[in-house]
């Protein structure tokens, strides 16, 4: 797939596609961090989900984005014309199976994400996200205790739906509860799994 794609290097906070653009192209985070944001009705702007390297961003059958998609952090993404995907997956069959894994379990997150902000408190929201992204790294190789935490506060309280206060201070109680400890701005570490877990799914108590 390389030869059939062009990979560009990228700088934070740059914008790769908006909310209604044209779905003329798939997106691939070679390296990187990036997030997905939605533009709600009354014109404030929404994030609904990271994404880390490996993840594919914009593959979509409609005509248009349904949200936008910018970095987090320097990134290189591998960019390919859809029409070229499609004649890609012509040719190879399992390339198309990939990729709708890799959309089955982008969704399945999705809906985990949507699950987790309908039944969970604001600490057992952070904990949930702190979790999950952590996981997501294992899933890519990363061995802990510590994870690259790519988002800022603001970022963090924008995807759980809190507010930076909020985020602040669940954070805060973590950490003198003795379960994570942060390394700088753009790490974490996991002290404490099993309660982090059991806070992360509702049965810890906050």
């Amino acid at each position: 797939m390389a030869a059939e794609t062009e990979r560009v290097a990228v700088a934070p906070r740059t914008p790769l596609f908006h909310q209604g653009d044209d779905a003329s192209h798939v997106y691939t985070l070679a390296e990187g961090a990036a997030r997905l944001t939605r533009v709600l009705p009354d014109g404030r702007q929404a994030a609904i989900g990271f994404r880390l390297a490996g993840d594919i961003m914009g593959f979509t059958p409609a005509t248009e984005h349904a949200f936008g998609a910018e970095t987090l952090t320097r990134a290189t993404i591998c960019r390919v014309d859809r029409r070229r995907l499609d004649a890609m997956f012509r040719r190879h069959p399992v390339l198309e199976r990939r990729f709708l894994e890799l959309c089955a379990g982008e969704l399945a997150a999705t809906q985990d994400h949507v699950l987790a902000l309908g039944r969970l408190t604001a600490q057992e929201r952070v904990a949930h996200f702190l979790l999950s992204l952590a996981e997501a790294q294992e899933r890519r190789g990363r061995r802990g205790p510590v994870f690259d935490l790519p988002a800022t506060r603001t970022d963090i309280a924008e995807l759980l739906g809190l507010t930076l206060e909020t985020v602040s201070r669940a954070v805060s109680a973590l950490r003198k509860r003795g379960w994570i400890k942060l390394h700088g701005l753009s790490a974490f570490e996991i002290t404490e799994r099993p309660s982090l877990a059991a806070l992360a799914a509702g049965e810890g108590g906050a």
